[in-house]
C-alpha cells in the first residue's frame, strides 16, 4: 500500500483509535511550533503532528506508517541547529514530548534509566543528590533532550575530558521503521559484536526512534576552577590552546570567544569579561584539591607565555558558574546585537585553530559579514556566528554561501563539517565535499539496512547518490 491509499483525515482517525484525541494535531495552527528546530530558516510543515505516551502507542504509529508508506520524522525539544527535525509535507511529525520521566538512578553503578523526552541537565540535577553527574552538557542544557542528544551525538563544554554523547552511553532501546524492539548495548561497560550503539548514536533519527536509554554518571569532583585569560590576538589565543594540550594537560573544558562574542556575552551575563580582549579563553580545571592547585598554576604560566593580557581564576563555586554562565548564554547574547544570526559547526585539528581563525576573518571581509565565534577549543568544534539580516533581500544566500565556505576550509585543513550539530538539511551539500560517492553509497546500505524505504527522516543526512554531482554545483535547495 502507498500513502496514496490513506488521506489526512483518515490517517487522524487511525491515530486517535489509540492515542488521545488531543495529541493527533491536524490544524495548521496548532502545528506551526513544529514547523522547524532550532535552524528557523529551513521550515516545512507536516501532514500531521502526534504526541504519544507509550512505547505501544510510538510502536502502532510506526507500523501504520510503514503500511502506508509514510514518512515519519521523530522530535525531542526543537533545539537542534542542523533542520534534522524539520518535518516532511506528506509524512508525520513523532514528538516525544511526553516521555520525559527519569526511570533510575543507581548510584551503585553509576547509571541513569531516561526515557527519551528527559531534559540533559535534569539528569544531573536527579543524580547530584548521589554525588553524580552526567558528563555532556551541550550549551542548550536547560531544554534539550536526552533522546535528541543520542541522535546527534551531542556534546558540551565538558566533552574535552569527559566525551561526546557517544562515549558516556550504556544502552539504547529503538524502535525500527516497522516497530519492532531493540536493545543496543548493555548494562556491562562490553558488549560483543558490532558495535551498533555507537552506529545509531548520532545517526540523526534515520535508523529508528530512541524510546530509552542509559547512560553514565560520573562522581562530582572534589575541585573545579577556572582560568579566564584575555589576548589582544586570535591567533595567540589559538597558539595557547595547543600549549596547554602540549603541555600534558587535559582541562575539564577550554573554551574560546572572540571580541563579538566577548562584548555579547558580557552585555547580557555580567561575568567580568575583559571586554577590550580580542580573544578569551575558559579553561576549567578539575579534581583533587592538589591536583586543581598544580593545574591552575601551570596553565596560568602558560596564557601568560602566550601573551594574555588579562588573567584571573575563580575563588567561588558562585565565580565559576558565573564565567560558565557568560559562555553558555553566548548564542542567545549575540541575537542582542544582530537581527539574525547562523550558527555553523565544523570540526578541526587543535593545530589548525589559529590558521582557520584567521581565514574566517578574511572570509568575513569578503562577504561584508561579521562573524562572532564562540566554540570549543579544545577538541577544535568550531561555532562561528554569521549576523546577518533576513529581512535584507539575499542575505540569507550570501550568509548561507559564507557557511558553507567555512565547513569546505574545515575540511580542507582535516576535519570534518560537523561536531556536535548534525548534518539534517543544513549541511547535506558539504557530505559530498567531504565523503566520495563510494563512500556515500556506504552510508546508504546503511541507512537500507534499517529503513529500506526510506521512510525515517527522509531527505536529511545522506545526499541522494543521484544528485551528488548537482550538490557540488547547484545550490542545494535547487538539488533538492
Amino acid at each position: 500500500m502507498s500513502s496514496q491509499t490513506m488521506d489526512k483525515d483518515a490517517l487522524a482517525r487511525a491515530f486517535r483509535a489509540f492515542i488521545e484525541p488531543e495529541y493527533v494535531i491536524s490544524d495548521a495552527e496548532t502545528q506551526k511550533p513544529y514547523e522547524c528546530d532550532g535552524l528557523s530558516m529551513y521550515c516545512e510543515m507536516p501532514l500531521l503532528v502526534v504526541l504519544p505516551a507509550t512505547v505501544e502507542q510510538v510502536q502502532k504509529v510506526l507500523r501504520l506508517c510503514h503500511q502506508h508508506g509514510i514518512p515519519v520524522v521523530a522530535r525531542g525539544a526543537g533545539t537542534g541547529l542542523c533542520a534534522g527535525a524539520m518535518p516532511s509535507a506528506d509524512g508525520v511529525l513523532l514528538s516525544l514530548a511526553r516521555f520525559k520521566h527519569i526511570l533510575e538512578i543507581d548510584p551503585l553503578a553509576r547509571t541513569a534509566r531516561l526515557q527519551p523526552g528527559v531534559r540533559n541537565l535534569a539528569i544531573s540535577e536527579a543524580a547530584a543528590a548521589h554525588g553524580l553527574y552526567y558528563g555532556p552538557d551541550p550549551s542548550s542544557q536547560i531544554a534539550c533532550t536526552i533522546g535528541g542528544n543520542v541522535a546527534e551525538n551531542s556534546g558540551g563544554v565538558h566533552c574535552l575530558k569527559y566525551g561526546l554523547t557517544v562515549h558516556n552511553l550504556l544502552k539504547v532501546e529503538v524502535l525500527t521503521v516497522e516497530g519492532e524492539k531493540l536493545v543496543l548495548g548493555g548494562d556491562g561497560l562490553d558488549n560483543h559484536g558490532p558495535d551498533l550503539l555507537a552506529l545509531f548514536t548520532g545517526s540523526e533519527g534515520l535508523l529508528g526512534v530512541v524510546t530509552e536509554v542509559t547512560v553514565k554518571l560520573l562522581p562530582l569532583p572534589e575541585q573545579a576552577q577556572v582560568v579566564m585569560a584575555g589576548f589582544d590576538k586570535v591567533q595567540q589565543a589559538g597558539d595557547a590552546v595547543g600549549a596547554v594540550i602540549a603541555g600534558g594537560i587535559i582541562p575539564a573544558g577550554l573554551e574560546m570567544m572572540d571580541s563579538h562574542a566577548i562584548v555579547a556575552a558580557e552585555a547580557f551575563a555580567r561575568a567580568g569579561y575583559p571586554t577590550e580582549a580580542e580573544a578569551l579563553l575558559l579553561c576549567e580545571l578539575d579534581g583533587t584539591e592538589e591536583e586543581v592547585r598544580e593545574y591552575i598554576e601551570r596553565v596560568e604560566a602558560i596564557f601568560r607565555e602566550q601573551g594574555a593580557t588579562t588573567v584571573r581564576v575563580s575563588r567561588s563555586e558562585a565565580e565559576r558558574a558565573l564565567l560558565w554562565k557568560g559562555r553558555k548564554s553566548a548564542f542567545p547574547a549575540v541575537g542582542r546585537i544582530s537581527p539574525d544570526y547562523y550558527c555553523m559547526d565544523g570540526t578541526i585539528p587543535r593545530s589548525q585553530l589559529a590558521h582557520v581563525l584567521t581565514e574566517m576573518q578574511r572570509m568575513s571581509a569578503h562577504y561584508g559579514l561579521r562573524v562572532a565565534n564562540v566554540f570549543h577549543a579544545g577538541d577544535g568544534n568550531l561555532h562561528p556566528l554569521i549576523l546577518f539580516d533576513a529581512n535584507v533581500p539575499g542575505e540569507f544566500e550570501k550568509t548561507e554561501e559564507f557557511g558553507g565556505k567555512i565547513l569546505e576550509l574545515c575540511v580542507e585543513v582535516g576535519g570534518c563539517i560537523t561536531g556536535e550539530h548534525g548534518v539534517g538539511i543544513e549541511k547535506i551539500r558539504q557530505m559530498t565535499v567531504q565523503f566520495s560517492e563510494q563512500e556515500l553509497a556506504q552510508f546508504h546500505a546503511i541507512k537500507a539496512a534499517f529503513d529500506p524505504r526510506g521512510t525515517l527522516n527522509p531527505g536529511k543526512g545522506i545526499p541522494l547518490l543521484k544528485h551528488c554531482q548537482e550538490y557540488r554545483s547547484l545550490d542545494h535547495k535547487e538539488a533538492h
